[in-house]
């Protein structure tokens, strides 16, 4: 359920704006993004658990927040985690 340390230096080298880059938006969307892909398969299996719900919710309304930060200092970098992560919006 949750992410590997292997898969997470994947995304901090893949999303990283520039080298020992680990606290950037674009790393933690990418971040936040995999860990609710995780969470929403094992919401599917355990639908009952309400405290693994409630812990999803909170965690898509940081990814939203950062990505509303993020919209507002430029639109290109945006549209770019947008369109890498697969996000509708």
């Amino acid at each position: 359920m949750s992410i590997t340390n292997a898969r997470k230096a994947e995304l901090i080298k893949e999303f990283a704006t520039k080298e020992g880059d680990t606290g950037s938006p674009e790393v933690q969307v990418a971040i936040l993004t995999e860990r609710i892909n995780n969470l929403t398969q094992h919401m599917k299996d355990h639908h009952k658990d309400f405290h693994s719900r409630r812990g999803l919710l909170m965690m898509v309304g940081q990814r939203r927040r950062l990505l509303d930060y993020v919209k507002d200092k430029s639109q290109e970098r945006y549209e770019s985690i947008i369109k890498r992560l697969g996000l509708r919006k």
